[in-house]
Parts: C-alpha cells; structure tokens; sequence
C-alpha cells in the first residue's frame, strides 16, 4: 500500500487565518454578525444572507459523523472520508483517523486532528483538518 497524496493548501488573504489557527490545533470558521449563522468553508461574505459583516470564530473542534465512506481500495487504501457536523453548526468534509475504521459509525462524537499535508515534515504544517473519535 502506498500512502495517499493529497495537496499543500494554498492560503490566501481571504483564508491565512484558518490555516494558521489549524497550525496551532485550532478549528476557525467564519460567523455572520448580521444573520448569526456560522459558515464552512471560510469566505468573506455570508453564503446564508449575503452579509459582508463575517468574523472568525475558534470552535471547540468538536462535533459528530454525519456520513461516512471506508474507501478500500486505491492508492492509500484504507482511510475513511465524513461529512462532520460541527457543535458550532456547520458540516465539512474531512479524513477521519482511526485504528479501526471499521468501528466508525454515524453520530459518533469525533475531535479534531489536524495532519500535516503530504508534502511537508510534520510540525511544519500547511495542516489539513482531520478529525478522529473522541472517546465520549
């Protein structure tokens, strides 16, 4: 088996934020002032409200697998892939790490991990926001 490749992200102005806090094990999303709502991936403008008025909020880094797929097969095989919903609200993407994939399961409360991307030394980030079981 071959480990999975996966690319460096490219921060911009719009986004340095949330890579730096994912460097320092903090999970950022953007927040609304106007509509309240929290909102993933980080942008400027609110997708809910179209508001300009958007702030960054340190979450807990908490929530709970929504969905889930054990990909078996191709480069990297296995990992696990989920949609995460955040306790702060909005679901994401991620990679799940876990010793037993197949102990994974929907609803189960989950954690943040950041992983250093592929293509860097770990410690020296860009970090990628991973998740893993929380033991609760």
């Amino acid at each position: 088996m071959s480990a999975r490749k996966l690319p460096a992200p490219q921060p911009n102005p719009e986004t340095e934020a949330f890579w730096d806090g994912l460097g320092a094990g903090i999970l950022r999303i953007k927040t609304c002032g106007d509509c309240q709502q929290g909102h993933y991936f980080p942008r400027t403008i609110c997708p809910h409200c179209g508001s300009a008025d958007t702030r960054w909020l340190d979450t807990k880094g908490e929530g709970a697998i929504y969905s889930l797929s054990v990909m078996r097969r191709g480069e990297g095989a296995p990992f696990a892939v989920a949609w995460v919903t955040l306790d702060e609200g909005p679901s994401l993407m991620t990679n799940l790490v876990a010793d037993d994939l197949d102990s994974l399961a929907i609803g189960q409360r989950v954690r943040l991990h950041p992983q250093a991307s592929d293509n860097t030394d770990v410690g020296d980030g860009p970090f990628l926001p991973f998740f893993t079981p929380s033991g609760d």
